[in-house]
C-alpha cells in the first residue's frame, strides 16, 4: 500500500515539474529539495554521493527497493523531490503505522 502511494506521489512532482531523476540532476538543483528517494540497490560510490547531497540539502532520504518501477526511468537510483507538501507526504505514507 505505501509503495503504491510513494508511486502516486511521485507521478504528481514529476508532472508538476518538482522531481529531480538520477544523481547528476539532483546534484545540478540549486536548493529546494526536500527529500531525496534512493534506491536500495545503489553501488557504493553512489550512496556516499546520495549521502553528501542529503547533507547538502539538509534532507531526508527515503530507501525503496525498486526506484525504477516508482519512476518509470530505467537505471535510476535516486530521485530529488523539489516540493515540500509532497515530500512531507511520501514520507508519512511510508512511516509504519502502528
Amino acid at each position: 500500500m505505501a509503495e503504491s502511494k510513494l508511486k502516486t506521489y511521485l507521478g504528481f512532482a514529476r508532472r508538476a515539474g518538482k522531481l529531480a531523476l538520477g544523481v547528476n540532476a539532483a546534484a545540478a538543483c540549486k536548493g529546494g529539495v526536500y527529500l531525496l528517494v534512493a534506491d536500495g540497490s545503489a553501488s557504493e560510490n553512489t550512496k556516499k554521493e546520495i549521502g553528501k547531497l542529503a547533507k547538502r540539502f539538509s534532507c531526508p532520504v527515503l530507501v525503496t527497493e525498486d526506484l525504477e518501477t516508482l519512476t518509470g526511468k530505467e537505471c535510476c537510483k535516486l530521485a530529488a523531490v523539489r516540493e515540500e507538501n509532497l515530500a512531507r507526504a511520501m514520507i508519512s505514507a511510508t512511516e509504519p503505522k502502528c
